[in-house]
């Protein structure tokens, strides 16, 4: 009997987190945050323990598969975003399984660890783009892939593993951008492959599958970058950029413009700090080796002094995109770094606000307070790194799964992905709308 339990991910966007069990075994797919819960806890609670965050709904809750934890035989990460590998550090030792995940994955998962001192019994083992590989099971052998993808942070992968029955494909996030900024292509080479052998089970993202749209490369986001950063008027202001510290693919382009106006580029904030050391680290941002990167008080407080003096000489990328309290762009919005915004300062957000009510309210908060300044805001210079619903229809169109599982958000984006393949010619019992805690047996 083959069992998909969807742990997590299916009520809510975030702390995804996937189950398949087949009779004797099974595996794990991601094991994340949901963010908004844990912004939250972060502004009163420092220290974060499993059940803190089970008590808040900040982390899957796992005990709907407790009967089965004992056949757990591997924990497999998707990509490196902290709604996919954000709570391994507080879950993944109770499974007696290794951990599998691309280098840049991995990297940012030891930087987790390292930043709440922490240290997993799980062996933790690296697993290049485009590799396939075996894994023991209590009887037989199961054969993985790791099938590299595109999407809005590096070395992102399909997840494929082989059954009796045919494919699991655990599809979870991506994007189809053939033209990356940073890394490879998707391999389509390897997806027709597996379309040959029979895709058995989908679990697809769907978290724009409500929206009529091709999603647009990565390249279109650098035009937007250049269009702003190129083209208005900067010459004596202050230019503050911020996005996504997970896209190393963003923010090359924006170091590159930086160097094009001839304006050291300082990177502030924390989180920044953790996704372009984890990309050094791997060697895939090599642009990054000249750029400034201050994350602790006297250094944030030392480079915005400098920059202070002669602001038409620096571009500063910070954090603060969704107004996360205490991130450096809400606290310059407050008045409490020394670097203040000035009439006509440029501030580039180069991201889209997550739609949860908590973002909405924080973004707002501070978009308010950069207003007051006259600061000149450019806003949604981005594209996003989900596919949109014609991406979608490309991928059920090449995979040609027999049971189709949308994932990543509640009904109003999963019910969307099921419209979608039911007008496609797919039957009600190929598709299956899930929520956390739930198994499905086929």
């Amino acid at each position: 009997m083959l069992k998909i339990h969807t742990v997590g991910g299916f009520s809510e966007v975030g702390k995804n987190m996937v189950v398949l069990e087949l009779d004797d075994d099974a595996f794990i797919f991601d094991e994340g945050f949901f963010l908004p819960a844990i912004v939250t806890m972060q502004e009163r609670d420092k220290v974060l323990t499993e059940k803190k965050l089970k008590s808040i709904g900040a982390i899957p809750d796992d005990s709907s598969i407790d009967s089965i934890r004992h056949k757990v035989r591997a924990q497999f990460i998707g990509h490196a975003h902290l709604d996919h590998v954000g709570a391994i550090p507080f879950m993944s030792d109770k499974y007696n399984a290794p951990i599998y995940g691309t280098p840049f994955t991995i990297a940012v998962l030891n930087s987790l660890l390292k930043d709440n001192e922490m240290y997993l019994r799980n062996q933790i083992r690296t697993i290049q783009p485009n590799t396939s590989f075996y894994i023991k099971g209590k009887h037989k052998q199961f054969l993985v892939e790791f099938i590299n993808i595109t999407h809005s942070t590096l070395q992102t992968s399909f997840i494929a593993i082989h059954t009796e029955k045919g494919v699991i494909l655990y599809a979870n996030d991506f994007k189809l951008d053939d033209n990356p900024v940073v890394g490879l292509k998707p391999n389509y080479s390897k997806l027709k492959e597996i379309a040959k052998k029979g895709v058995y089970v989908l679990i697809v993202d769907s978290l724009y599958a409500p929206s009529d749209r091709k999603t647009p490369s990565e390249k279109i986001a650098r035009h937007l970058l250049e269009e702003v950063l190129l083209t208005t008027q900067n010459k004596d202001a202050g230019i503050i950029v911020t996005t996504f510290s997970s896209h190393i693919a963003r923010l090359k382009s924006i170091v590159d413009f930086g160097k094009q106006l001839n304006r050291e580029v300082v990177f502030l904030g924390r989180s920044l700090n953790k996704y372009t050391r984890a990309a050094q680290e791997v060697k895939l941002a090599p642009f990054l080796d000249k750029v400034t990167i201050s994350t602790y008080r006297r250094q944030l407080e030392k480079t915005l002094h400098k920059v202070e003096k002669n602001r038409r000489n620096y571009m500063i990328v910070c954090t603060g995109h969704q107004g996360e309290p205490g991130s450096i762009l809400e606290r310059m919005s407050r008045n409490q770094l020394p670097f203040k915004i000035n009439n006509g300062d440029n501030i580039v957000f180069s991201s889209s606000v997550i739609p949860a009510p908590v973002n909405i309210e924080q973004f707002g908060i501070m978009e308010n307070h950069l207003k007051k300044k006259k600061a000149r805001i450019f806003r949604d210079v981005h594209v996003s790194g989900h596919a949109g619903r014609e991406d979608l229809r490309d991928i059920l169109n090449l995979l040609s799964p027999q049971h189709i599982i949308p994932a990543h958000g509640g009904p109003d984006k999963t019910t969307a992905m099921i419209d979608l393949a039911l007008e496609m010619g797919y039957s009600k019992k190929q598709c299956h709308l899930m929520h956390d805690g739930a198994v499905l047996s086929l």
